[in-house]
């Protein structure tokens, strides 16, 4: 059993009900493949990937070898002024994945760090092409983009922002596209509301598009429940964004690296935008690692109008870390090798399957699926938000199965490794938890 006190005193756990999980801990002792075990012995399959981000399952052999060699071999080289060869093959075969004319990649460490500095690289683009009063930055409600300054300011998710201060200044939010009433029970993307991308040109009326840098969104939003893009509204934000000179920012931290059965979201909507962000899936989750993705003319415009040496005031300490990199590189042929973002789009209908067939469990007022991704919306009980999903949360742990909640709503996004019969087991398990759930 934990030590209640000096376990809150050591660690303070991110997004989490610290004192409940004192009392009631979930510890993890070891992974491979689809299942966690835990501390007690059991085997827990992994309904979430991690965070969203072990695609390709725990423990593959090549990315444990690869990382292990990379140790022995070169631990870490700066990225200021010096670099690495692994940094540039990396490069390389990122943008190979990526939508045409979009082959310059600028290396991070984590999902909040790939947003704030595309946010930085929208408003350098416009200082580096003269029009440097553009630094107005475009956001979303129910948004989310990390945790960094920049990410929580343009980032939806009250409780993410009402903590700290008044934020970055110049930001503004377009309305959300969760339409409860029109799109319940959707299949895949919701037939209604493409318009809502027209609110765009409500907020350029207020500000002006002269002072617009960018705007940023999810192209499906994870974090809040898999919030799907409406037929058509994606498109219809690329082309106002065209019309305003706007710059458009996917975040695909989530979607990128085969969670929709392609290898960005910007691929499997057909709409390209100008910045994209990347994590998690980058490495499968074994180091820290993101990427920022742009096209092509924003880095030559940074190269070719530069007012020193310099062409970018921005970098990490570990930008393109050694290890980071050969997990990277382990990652993507293992991707590839293993067809998963096939294996993702072939299952995506079972998927779709088993998860509809709980619609008519009690409390289960919504559910939404996409690719490998699927969201189960929970009546909240009165006076209690968010108690009901908690306490499926906790009741699925001890049945063996690790899933996600946000407020009411259970999120699910599997490895990409799972199988038919898996997929089956996991909505067993679901199914009678939410039978018997109060």
């Amino acid at each position: 059993m934990l030590d209640k006190q000096n376990h809150m005193a050591s660690f303070w756990m991110p997004f989490t009900a610290n004192r409940d999980f004192v009392s009631e801990p979930r510890m993890i002792s070891s992974a491979e493949g689809m299942y966690y075990t835990s501390t007690d012995g059991r085997k827990v399959m992994d309904g979430t990937a991690g965070l969203w981000c072990v695609n390709a399952g725990h423990r593959d052999p090549l990315i444990v070898e690869a990382v292990q060699k990379q140790v022995h071999e070169l631990d870490y080289a700066p990225n200021f002024q010096f670099s690495h060869p692994s940094a540039f093959e990396l490069a390389n075969k990122l943008v190979s994945l990526m939508p045409e004319g979009m082959s310059h990649a600028f290396f991070t460490n984590s999902g909040s760090e790939s947003v704030d500095t595309a946010l930085k690289i929208a408003l350098h683009h416009h200082r580096m092409r003269g029009d440097g009063a553009r630094t107005r930055l475009i956001g979303r409600e129910r948004g989310y983009h990390g945790t960094g300054f920049g990410g929580i300011s343009v980032g939806g998710i009250v409780k993410n922002r009402m903590y700290f201060g008044s934020l970055l200044t110049g930001v503004d939010h377009l309305r959300h596209t969760h339409d409860l009433e029109r799109n319940q029970f959707s299949r895949g993307c919701p037939a209604h509301g493409a318009e809502l991308a027209d609110d765009l040109e409500r907020i350029v009326a207020l500000h002006d598009a002269s002072t617009i840098a960018a705007v940023i969104v999810e192209p499906m939003a994870g974090s809040t429940g898999a919030l799907l893009p409406p037929k058509g509204y994606l498109k219809r934000l690329r082309e106002i964004c065209d019309k305003h000179g706007i710059l458009l920012i996917f975040d695909e931290v989530i979607t990128a690296f085969g969670r929709l059965g392609a290898a960005t979201a910007s691929d499997y909507f057909g709409v390209t935008p100008d910045i994209i962000t990347t994590a998690k899936g980058l490495t499968n989750g074994v180091i820290p690692m993101g990427a920022v993705i742009v096209r092509d003319e924003i880095y030559n415009a940074a190269m070719e109008n530069a007012d020193g040496p310099i062409e970018l005031f921005h970098g990490y300490t570990y930008s393109a870390n050694p290890i980071a990199c050969a997990a990277a590189l382990a990652t993507l042929p293992t991707y590839e090798e293993n067809d998963l973002f096939r294996r993702a789009a072939l299952l995506s209908q079972p998927w779709e399957d088993h998860l509809h067939a709980l619609k008519d469990l009690p409390n289960v007022i919504d559910i939404r699926n996409l690719g490998l991704v699927g969201a189960i919306e929970l009546a909240p009980r009165d006076g209690a938000p968010g108690a009901r999903a908690f306490k499926a949360m906790k009741r699925a742990w001890d049945a063996g199965l690790m899933i996600r909640v946000t407020g009411d709503i259970i999120a699910l996004s599997p490895p990409l490794i799972i199988t038919e019969p898996e997929i089956t087991e996991m909505f067993h398990i679901l199914e009678q938890i939410l039978r018997e759930l109060p």
